[in-house]
């Protein structure tokens, strides 16, 4: 299955995220995938394609 997570930047400010994202990676369960993501012009959300059999992946994965 695939999921579309959107993600909306504390204060509008994408930067922690992706140094934490440099620092740390993305730091996935198994049984999920990162496929892509984009950002939209106004850089204030983040959309992510995931996949994976098991949506409880998913859960775990934003609440870790």
């Amino acid at each position: 299955m695939l999921f579309m997570i959107i993600e909306t930047f504390r204060d509008g400010d994408m930067i922690p995220i992706y140094e934490r994202l440099r620092d740390s990676d993305r730091k996935l369960p198994d049984g999920l995938k990162y496929l892509n993501s984009w950002i939209e012009p106004g850089f204030a959300r983040c959309f992510q394609l995931m996949e994976t059999d098991d949506a409880r992946r998913i859960q775990e994965w934003v609440l870790g």
